[in-house]
């Protein structure tokens, strides 16, 4: 018997001044039995720093045919690509096809460098395409401050997001510091 997705809520107040976005987005997230917390996280971070009324997660781990969460026209067109962590060659080049713009986050630990020292030179060709990584100590305090029902409240300004987590057992507040590295 196959197990089961394991379902979170995260209630999320963005307040984005870089973009001017202000929205509130209340969120179910189906954790695949494969995903970690870090992972999830990271799903939830790349959401919040794209945050869209269209952008929404996909399938992810269980599809290998779509990205981990995307932002799609109302004529079904993809408008934003987004995938996590070190993503094949072949994965990138599908993004960036068919999207108009893709997005790579990832944790910058010792495995991120070494894909990136490797796949630099390709990925610079590939004109709508980012990579970002956000700081490897991260991954734990983000993980530590999961619950199965979370709020979260978000400032963004000046290219510096601060989170504050709630939930039943904690209030966790985190910097995130993303890094553009290309």
């Amino acid at each position: 018997m196959a197990l089961k997705a394991t379902i979170f809520k995260a209630d999320i107040s963005i307040t984005d001044m870089d973009r001017n976005y202000y929205n509130d987005h209340n969120l179910t997230i189906a954790r695949h039995p494969s995903e970690n917390d870090e992972r999830m996280m990271l799903r939830i971070i790349a959401f919040i720093a794209n945050a869209h009324e269209r952008l929404q997660f996909t399938k992810g781990l269980s599809d290998d045919d779509v990205p981990d969460l995307w932002q799609k026209s109302f004529s079904d067109e993809i408008e934003l690509w987004i995938e996590l962590g070190q993503p094949s060659e072949q994965r990138i080049k599908k993004g960036c096809n068919q999207s108009q713009e893709m997005m790579i986050y990832s944790y910058a630990d010792n495995s991120f460098d070494a894909w990136w020292r490797k796949e630099q030179t390709k990925l610079q060709s590939k004109k709508n395409l980012s990579v970002f990584t956000l700081p490897e100590g991260l991954a734990t305090k983000l993980a530590n401050a999961v619950q199965r029902s979370m709020q979260i409240q978000v400032t963004i300004q000046d290219g510096q997001m601060w989170l504050t987590i709630e939930g039943a057992d904690i209030a966790e507040s985190v910097e995130v510091a993303i890094e553009k590295r290309q």
